[in-house]
């Protein structure tokens, strides 16, 4: 991996707005209506405490493995590689890459379809003059970034620090209108008040909170960047704890605005609708406005960490060569354009069918779960050979065993969590993708598969297969 010039060095707060950019997107304004129409304060405290804790296991599995493996850059894809072999590597790395990708052309048909409730021509995001100003935005941006990575994450700093306004004004207009009748009558939800039925109402939320938390690894795709390694750690964890925060101040008050009935009938972005009630109609259009500088800001920070994962997999030599040419200003330009392209490829597709739309969106659900499995599982292992506390000592090393033990556990039960539908969807894109990794390994001279690589590829292959069956016979809905 090429080191980047001092110039180019990420400081710790430049690092946190990375991973607070990337994590705050368009899901924070869409919590009111995701938790109303499954449950209510009680278990959206239980939910909360659980994804909490859950992703704070995995925040701390990045800060230590940043801080004992600092070898490995670009993490999230560098540990699967490391610790479990060349395919794993790309699976992770192009599951990563995949959810950026679709999430990104989920944001720009998000801001054309919000504008559309003030201005009819952009419909629900997928007419032509949408997919048009979509694409001017795409090519500008693509154009900024191609300019440098510093100066675009500079704006990424201003764009996070922008919409964090809108999300914290809410939070203090909502909680001077809140009303504690309204919170407490609708405190057990819409179901029953006994253990069965929170347990359910607390199933149906975890998804959710997973995919709000979704980018907690910026800092560590972003690692040879750093001033300091332990600048990685600091980053990841700050930026969970001020995320974490948000998301609950957002979920719990609105509670006191409308009952759990009212929040799931809410259109999105439900937030809107919250403010509205709070102060009246000029609060939705606040929020509106919000959301649109908000998810602009995510599209900036996930196309670079996009760009990123195929540069770092590609110097790996898991992915094709032409993805890690850097232009002169150090910019990995190929695997930009690579991704941009396809972006606007997906953008026109939307034009002509929402089902392919739809398709694509689906899939990303359970991808950047395989991911964050592998940098759990990593962590167990090199804990279990005792690699990471060489230098502090065997407490420290027994509390990260048992932080990467807790994270493993918390991501294979969301793997469990998404079900067969979003693994066989998921494996739709793996299997054509795997055409990358051929590439590469015929690059070096070296066979595609090892004995273990070859049978997971056929059980990617029997599964693309078995949902390319369910979809026909129409039993796989989306």
């Amino acid at each position: 991996m090429s080191s980047p010039s001092p110039q180019t060095k990420f400081s710790a707060w430049t690092l946190m707005g990375i991973v607070v950019g990337s994590m705050v997107g368009a899901g924070i304004f869409s919590l009111p209506q995701a938790f109303g129409s499954a449950t209510g304060p009680l278990g959206a405290v239980i939910a909360w405490t659980i994804a909490g804790v859950g992703m704070l296991m995995v925040a701390f599995v990045f800060q230590t493995l940043s801080e004992r493996r600092p070898d490995l850059d670009a993490g999230i894809y560098a540990y699967a590689k490391e610790g479990f072999g060349n395919y794993a590597g790309f699976l992770s790395a192009f599951g990563y890459w995949s959810a950026a990708l679709l999430g990104n052309v989920s944001y720009f048909v998000l801001i054309k379809s919000t504008l559309g409730l003030f201005f009819p021509i952009f419909g629900d995001g997928n007419t032509v003059v949408a997919v048009a100003t979509s694409s001017c935005l795409l090519w500008g941006m693509h154009w900024l970034i191609l300019r440098g990575i510093r100066q675009a994450a500079a704006l990424n700093a201003v764009v996070t620090a922008a919409k964090l306004i809108p999300i914290v004004v809410f939070i203090v207009l909502v909680l001077l209108a809140f009303k504690w009748e309204t919170f407490s009558s609708g405190f057990w939800g819409n179901g029953d008040r006994t253990l069965t039925a929170i347990a359910d109402q607390v199933r149906r939320t975890m998804l959710i909170t997973v995919f709000v938390f979704v980018g907690i690894e910026g800092a560590s795709v972003y690692s040879r960047y750093a001033r300091s390694r332990s600048d990685v750690g600091i980053a990841t964890v700050g930026g969970f704890f001020i995320v974490l925060g948000l998301m609950l101040a957002v979920t719990l008050l609105s509670y006191g605005i409308l009952s759990p009935g009212e929040l799931g009938r809410l259109r999105n972005p439900s937030m809107a609708g919250v403010l509205a009630a709070a102060v009246g109609p000029w609060g939705a259009v606040f929020v509106s406005l919000g959301l649109i500088i908000s998810v602009a800001g995510a599209y900036l920070a996930w196309v670079l960490l996009a760009a990123e994962i195929l540069y770092s997999a590609s110097k790996f030599q898991t992915m094709p060569r032409f993805l890690s040419r850097e232009n002169s200003r150090g910019v990995p330009a190929n695997a930009l354009w690579l991704t941009n392209i396809l972006v606007q490829l997906f953008l026109i597709v939307t034009l002509f069918t929402q089902y392919a739309f739809t398709l694509a969106v689906a899939m990303t659900s359970s991808m950047i779960l395989i991911p964050y499995f592998f940098v759990a599982a990593f962590g167990v292992k090199l804990c279990w050979k005792g690699a990471p506390f060489k230098e502090t000592g065997p407490t420290s090393g027994r509390s990260e065993f048992v932080q990467s033990l807790l994270a493993l556990i918390y991501t294979s039960g969301l793997i469990y969590a998404a079900g067969a539908k979003h693994l066989l969807l998921a494996s739709l894109l793996y299997c054509p993708g795997t055409v990358l990794f051929y590439l590469a390994r015929r690059e070096q001279g070296k066979g595609t598969f090892n004995p273990w690589e070859r049978a997971a590829f056929a059980i990617l292959l029997l599964s693309a297969a078995a949902a390319i069956f369910e979809i026909a016979n129409g039993r796989l809905g989306i």
